[in-house]
């Protein structure tokens, strides 16, 4: 089968394309940019890469003509312009919906995220919201999985866990999200991918939003300790009112590149990635994540990819 991917340089695009590709697919890596984490796959033999802008309903009809389904991964955690979720959620959800009727492809697998739900604080919340009801819409087989965070090899969390711990000298003080930390659940990209291929190949969670959690509820404070332990860091965790947070977050987005917190992901730690909401249905058991946040999952997560 061949499946184009859509922010397929991006973290989890990237785990996909190279599982595709070394199960006897082809994979279409589509993306704005690139990911300087992970280069190399642009380089990935049968994961042939398009430099293509999501708004351009042209060239997209193009990259899908032939192709079986579309994996629609494209995302962001935070704003550099005001409406950038709404640009890049809605309307690029729009536009590929559209290309992909016009070019027959059969099947559109949207990644949105756990809590995403209609009449949200969050722009975050709501634009995920409002790109899962035009999937929902539309007249093309569909799944879309709604999972919380995700770790491994070139991930946000686990490195940026890393990034902090490593940047301060001595016992690392590390900030814990509201006095009584929300717990999340997180999952292995291991068991994403096969939740993904099962969508997109096996032709399995027809026209249906499924919640995904892992296997364990921990807190971030649980998994920094954890990360720390495996790095040989000593770590002391301070819990810290979200308002603070927030101010951090917001301070971070301004002045780095790469900030090592968004505020949008303070809203998700502050609200807990744990709980699916009541309109998600659940997977069947076969394809439940499994895969635990050990020190052995830990020390290949923190890796770089190709590493």
């Amino acid at each position: 089968m061949i499946v184009a991917i859509t922010g397929g340089t991006g973290f989890l695009g990237s785990h996909l394309a190279r599982t595709l590709v070394a199960n006897g697919h082809y994979a279409k890596v589509l993306a704005r940019g690139i990911n300087h984490r992970d280069p190399s796959i642009r380089k990935t033999p049968n994961a042939a890469f398009t430099p293509i802008q999501l708004n351009d309903e042209k060239k997209l009809y193009a990259a899908f003509s032939g192709c079986d389904a579309v994996a629609h991964l494209v995302g962001i955690n935070r704003e550099v312009e005001k409406g950038d979720f709404q640009r890049v959620h809605v309307e690029s959800t729009k536009t590929v919906i559209h290309a992909a009727r016009r070019a027959g492809v059969k099947k559109i697998v949207l990644v949105s995220y756990l809590r995403a739900r209609p009449r949200a604080l969050s722009a975050y919340y709501k634009s995920k919201w409002d790109a899962e009801e035009l999937i929902r819409a539309c007249e093309l087989d569909y799944t879309i999985l709604k999972p919380g965070i995700i770790y491994g090899s070139g991930d946000s969390m686990l490195s940026s866990i890393k990034r902090t711990l490593d940047i301060i000298p001595g016992v690392a003080v590390f900030p814990a999200v509201g006095l009584m930390e929300k717990k999340m659940r997180p999952i292995a990209i291991e068991d994403m991918v096969r939740i993904l291929i099962a969508a997109l190949i096996e032709d399995r969670l027809s026209r249906q939003t499924i919640a995904v959690v892992g296997p364990e509820e921990i807190t971030l404070s649980k998994v920094v300790q954890r990360v720390a332990k495996v790095m040989r860091k000593l770590v002391l965790v301070l819990p810290v009112p979200a308002l603070a947070q927030y101010m951090i977050a917001a301070s971070m987005e301004k002045s780095m590149r790469e900030p090592l917190i968004a505020f949008a992901q303070i809203r998700m730690l502050a609200e807990g990635m744990s709980e699916p909401l009541p309109d998600s249905e659940l997977l069947p058991s076969d394809l439940v994540p499994h895969i635990e946040l050990t020190e052995e999952t830990i020390r290949a997560g923190l890796l770089q990819p190709g590493e």
